[in-house]
């Protein structure tokens, strides 16, 4: 194929921008992870279009080249976490700590503003589009050995063939199929019973709006017993780019009364939708800009109607030795608010 300008160029890759955007994110775990290797991915595809000889579709094309892209990423990074899996609980008595570096975590994902389509991506596939975007996809995903964590995303979630997935990867069926068969071992013992698109589907809209409501309804007006009342027994809140994260009912009653509940804070939110959960943007009220401010996205993991796990994507650090109590304090880091607030369309404040 002969290169094309500029404009032909966009006009090939576009249609598959976003399906792209979403299976390097699957592969990364990182917002900004996955905005780098679309850039290099999208540089590799225009300097070798001239070579495309069209043995194989476009598509299949572009998915090697951002899954090599992707690969050769993992190699200079280490593995994505959530705090659960970084270190274990901490004391709800004492306060959360420093942020640990941002190349730790794995970050939340805005599918409903990249556009992720509901369903499955092929016939052949084994996940839905917005399940494999899932927190516990996600983190079961970094647990997989890179070429192992592509078979089973091309496989799987995109629906290739063993033989396509071979040639992407420059290797033999039988070697794709056995890494597929230890892959799904991995990942199997990892994921929830039910994923989120289950779950959400089986309480449908009118419940699902209702768990938002009453979650920022209770968090706004410090309800403690309230909020508690929502949550399942085992449940985890974590705080990343904080390590520090409460497990149980128990302990988590004492965070939350101790901490974002204890009357020094004052909350507004507003409902999103991120990695295909329910999610709230939450802001906190700084005296000196006289409004709230962003404070987190929470991420919300349900079990039937209880919630089960709350991820809070915090941007406004706790540098400081006292920990939490200070936050109020401190500027919020403008890449966050544009990685985790903007792109979810909430606003840079509530009045």
């Amino acid at each position: 194929m002969a290169r094309p300008d500029e404009a032909e160029f966009e006009r090939l890759v576009a249609p598959h921008r976003r399906e792209l955007h979403a299976h390097c994110y699957r592969m990364l775990g990182s917002l900004h992870d996955t905005e780098e290797a679309m850039q290099e991915a999208m540089l590799r595809v225009w300097r070798g279009l001239d070579r495309f000889e069209g043995r194989s579709s476009l598509r299949s094309w572009l998915y090697r080249i951002a899954t090599n892209t992707c690969l050769d990423t993992i190699a200079r990074r280490k593995r994505r976490l959530l705090p659960e899996e970084y270190g274990p609980k901490a004391d709800p008595n004492l306060p959360p700590g420093e942020p640990v570096a941002e190349g730790v975590w794995i970050e939340p994902y805005p599918d409903e503003t990249l556009e992720v389509e509901d369903g499955y991506a092929s016939p052949d596939a084994t996940y839905e589009e917005r399940e494999a975007v899932e927190l516990a996809f996600v983190a079961a995903m970094q647990h997989l050995p890179p070429r192992q964590r592509a078979v089973l995303i091309l496989r799987e979630v995109l629906g290739f063939s063993a033989k396509e997935v071979g040639e992407t990867l420059e290797t033999s069926v039988p070697s794709v199929n056995s890494a597929l068969q230890r892959a799904r071992k991995v990942v199997d013992e990892r994921l929830p019973e039910r994923s989120q698109q289950v779950t959400l589907r089986s309480l449908g809209d009118a419940r699902m709006k209702e768990i938002v409501e009453e979650y920022m309804e209770a968090m706004r007006g410090g309800d403690v017993q309230r909020v508690v009342s929502m949550l399942t027994e085992d449940v985890s809140w974590s705080m990343p780019p904080l390590a520090s994260w409460y497990g149980g009912i128990d302990e988590v009653e004492v965070f939350l009364r101790t901490k974002p509940l204890s009357g020094e804070w004052h909350w507004r939110h507003r409902p999103t939708i991120a990695n295909g959960q329910l999610a709230v943007g939450t802001f906190t009220w700084m005296e000196e800009e006289k409004t709230h401010v962003p404070f987190s996205l929470d991420v919300i993991t349900l079990e039937g109607d209880r919630i089960k796990e709350v991820t809070a994507f915090v941007v406004r650090p706790a540098d400081t030795p006292d920990g939490y109590s200070r936050w109020p304090d401190r500027a919020a880091d403008p890449s966050r608010v544009e990685a985790v607030f903007r792109r979810f369309g909430l606003p840079d404040s509530v009045d």
